[in-house]
């Protein structure tokens, strides 16, 4: 009975999905026409919001867990596990005020409503994979873009989702540039949990009724130790954290 009912709640959501991204897609070219950087981020961070509510179709139940005050009047650095393609907007939506850029595949600047839209005019950097020269360059531009404007930066230095919730091997390299280009920054390890259960049997359909977490762990200043120790923080702080 709970596999049919994931079908049909499955069906109803990607139903909604679509239609939003397609009129997101509108209210975000109007935005950024009409509005330039604030009337886009209003478009986007209605959309971010609205996609993340929209999960609650499936009965899924997201929770962030914060005890600590997130730092204000500075670039920040969130590093991220990263289980879902459904643990971007959350995230997005939640941090809101502290203007969230992400560090994503130059694939998705291509093809896909709203989403594409959204990284290639709001501030957001897409790196070639293939090419360590151009992701370096491009990360680094990207840190001083954050380190300019105060803005957060989102990274997953897993690279690529965990599809069975066990963290990858983090990768050093995005972190490290973005600290030495946004030496002010305050790094924020997240950890995710139960997100990858929602695409446990794949794109179709999505499990319900996941119970998805966000633990936001203590800031920690960027410059305040060498490189390699807080990186090794990092890690283990959010990897730790992972049930």
């Amino acid at each position: 009975m709970k596999k049919v009912l994931s079908y049909i709640l499955s069906s109803i959501f990607y139903l909604f999905y679509g239609i939003l991204l397609l009129i997101f897609h509108g209210l975000q070219w109007l935005g950024f026409n009409l509005g330039k950087y604030k009337g886009h981020k209003l478009a986007v961070d209605l959309m971010n919001c609205t996609l993340t509510y929209l999960l609650y179709i499936l009965g899924t139940s997201i929770k962030f867990i914060n005890e600590h005050p997130i730092p204000k009047g500075v670039p920040l650095i969130i590093v991220s596990n990263h289980q879902s393609m459904h643990d971007i907007c959350p995230i997005a939506c939640y941090l809101k005020k502290q203007h969230p850029k992400f560090i994503s595949k130059i694939e998705l600047g291509k093809g896909i409503p709203a989403v594409s839209y959204n990284l290639t005019h709001g501030g957001s950097v897409l790196i070639d994979r293939k090419d360590p020269r151009q992701s370096l360059a491009a990360i680094r531009d990207f840190g001083k873009y954050i380190e300019k404007n105060n803005y957060a930066a989102v990274i997953y230095p897993e690279g690529t989702r965990s599809k069975d919730g066990n963290p990858k091997r983090f990768s050093e390299n995005g972190l490290k540039m973005l600290t030495k280009f946004a030496p002010s920054a305050y790094v924020i390890p997240v950890t995710i949990n139960n997100c990858w259960k929602l695409n446990k049997f794949g794109m179709f359909p999505l499990e319900i009724g996941v119970k998805v977490t966000f633990k936001l762990h203590k800031p920690i200043k960027a410059d305040s130790m060498e490189f390699v120790k807080l990186f090794e923080k990092v890690e283990n702080t959010i990897k730790n954290a992972v049930v």
